[in-house]
């Protein structure tokens, strides 16, 4: 597969692997969107069924380049990307995504963990919204994203003291998936993605719609919706197998193809 110049894509089995290297620490801006946009079209059209995200440095991400800021303070047409915009095209990715953390993840970085769907850090990665401490707020919608997550009172503590919090402390209060020890890591969070993209595609990508609809509108306008949303399982390989398997072998030992 193809070698971005600020991220490396690679198949490891149906699992596309993105990895930061955007040297020195993996700062969010045009390039690094650039790379992983790339990136995440590779892994739709190479025929992936999950993604791991991770970086390739020391460090998960320090942050957004400043010219993310320059740029927003020129108003909309100061920049060259909306950061909203990406966040939201990772959020609706089809493709379950989830995110390896380690060392240092603050700022963009974290905003950017935040639009993906499993998050696992190492145990002593150090994760915080710490853009109070230049005079703004998060720009990429992690103030929202941690109302969902954790609450309104997490989520206000987190943005206007702009502290640096420990991955257990997160893991307590939701905003991550599961924390592990570092040398752990790699091989947890890709057996998090092989788990997934083992699982029903379809499926996954439904999952997804339905509770980013029940977050943004609430259980209501999910239930209306779900039905709809649903269709398409109905005529799917992978539903077939999983009748299939349950008539013949019991629950939880359907291999579905992804389709």
């Amino acid at each position: 597969m193809a070698d971005e110049r600020c991220v490396k894509v690679s198949l490891e089995g149906p699992v596309a692997v993105l990895s930061m290297e955007f040297a020195p620490h993996n700062l969010l801006g045009p390039d690094l969107m650039a790379g992983l946009r790339a990136g995440l079209a590779e892994a739709g059209g190479c025929g992936a069924r999950a993604v791991l995200l991770k970086s390739g440095l020391r460090h998960f991400s320090a942050g957004a380049d400043t010219s993310l800021f320059f740029g927003a303070a020129q108003g909309a047409e100061g920049l060259s990307v909306s950061p909203l915009a990406f966040l939201r095209e990772l959020e609706s990715f089809p493709l379950p995504i989830v995110v390896a953390i380690q060392g240092v993840c603050i700022g963009g970085g974290l905003e950017l963990a935040l639009a993906c769907d499993f998050i696992l850090a190492a145990r002593s990665a150090k994760l915080g919204s710490i853009e109070v401490t230049i005079g703004i707020n998060p720009l990429m919608g992690a103030i929202q994203r941690q109302v969902q997550r954790a609450g309104i009172a997490r989520a206000k503590e987190m943005s206007m003291l702009g502290r640096r919090y420990d991955a257990e402390t997160l893991e307590r209060w939701n905003i991550i998936n599961r924390v592990v020890d570092d040398e752990k890591l790699d091989a947890a969070a890709m057996a998090v993605a092989l788990e997934l993209a083992n699982g029903p595609t379809l499926a996954h990508s439904i999952t997804k719609q339905i509770a980013h609809l029940a977050a943004a509108h609430g259980v209501e306008a999910a239930d209306e919706a779900m039905a709809q949303l649903q269709l398409p399982l109905w005529q799917s390989e992978d539903l077939r197998i999983g009748l299939e398997s349950l008539q013949k072998n019991g629950p939880g030992l359907a291999v579905f193809k992804g389709r």
